[in-house]
């Protein structure tokens, strides 16, 4: 053991009281509600849109988040289990959660949203979602890292993390802490979003927050997974992992949403006709 590492022994639990169990992972998934829902529900009211669509936007995104990431779970990591176990399959309590399985589920939410809900185009909402959605990805890779799951190889830098209460599956080694190097990128992603929201006008050319969003999440996701530990052994041997191909296509159509042909005038009339259509929607307190 290297003698630079951090030793990472902090129990996933928050508290407990008898049966009843707080655990960090739990808590920052709740976080990542409370924070996107106060985001979220600011954007709307500076855009004069109803409230109650921040409230049905809530139900959409929680339904798209644990059941997106739970089968996404089931199909691109462990079929071969499920499909004998069916009965385990919405059993999320047991643990199993895949991001790109989430950010499917989402996307199927917010077309849905857009369809029954706000009636507008479904870029006008993934373009404001996703800086909810950066935010949730860093807080939800805090709780990775507070469980001492999804870490990295081992590692000979300072700031390497020995996980201790990992160690019935794993050597007891300095490893990368990859769920902070995620974290930290999502929250850079975060921080970008934000800026180009509050401060330029190509928050009104849809669908480019949603492109930078999938270039930058996806391309940090798919070059730290080289430094990380396959999820499920059939990944062995593999030149790309599961985490890495399914990157692939989200990083594409990030391209394709930042620059897709959208002229400055067509810009400047979406802008006109997304002020016309809150101005003529008087929103409920």
């Amino acid at each position: 053991m290297s003698l630079l590492s951090i030793v990472w022994d902090i129990s996933p639990t928050l508290f407990q009281l008898g049966p009843f169990e707080i655990r960090w992972y739990g808590l920052l998934f709740a976080l990542a509600f409370l924070f996107g829902f106060s985001i979220i529900t600011r954007m709307f009211k500076l855009e004069n849109v109803p409230d109650e669509w921040a409230d049905k936007l809530l139900i959409y995104m929680m339904l798209a988040v644990v059941l997106g990431a739970r089968f996404g779970h089931v199909f691109f990591y462990d079929w071969a289990y499920y499909s004998q176990n069916p009965s385990e399959i919405l059993k999320v309590w047991h643990g199993g959660l895949a991001s790109h399985g989430g950010a499917i589920g989402i996307v199927i939410a917010l077309i849905l949203f857009s369809k029954f809900v706000s009636k507008r185009s479904p870029l006008w909402v993934f373009d404001r979602i996703m800086v909810v959605v950066a935010l949730g990805a860093f807080l939800i890779r805090l709780g990775n890292f507070m469980n001492s799951e999804i870490f990295g190889f081992q590692t000979d830098v300072a700031w390497g993390v020995e996980f201790v209460r990992a160690k019935a599956y794993y050597p007891l080694v300095a490893r990368h802490p990859t769920q902070l190097y995620e974290a930290f990128s999502y929250f850079l992603v975060f921080l970008a979003l934000v800026y180009i929201y509050e401060k330029t006008e190509y928050k009104n050319k849809q669908g480019f927050m949603f492109g930078i969003f999938l270039i930058f999440a996806f391309a940090a996701r798919f070059l730290i997974e080289f430094l990380k530990e396959n999820q499920e052994a059939f990944e062995d041997g593999m030149v790309l992992n599961m985490g890495q191909i399914l990157s692939i296509p989200f990083f594409l159509a990030g391209f394709y949403f930042v620059f897709r042909n959208q002229s400055t005038k067509e810009i400047e009339t979406t802008a006109k006709k997304e002020a016309i259509l809150s101005s003529n929607v008087k929103p409920k307190n």
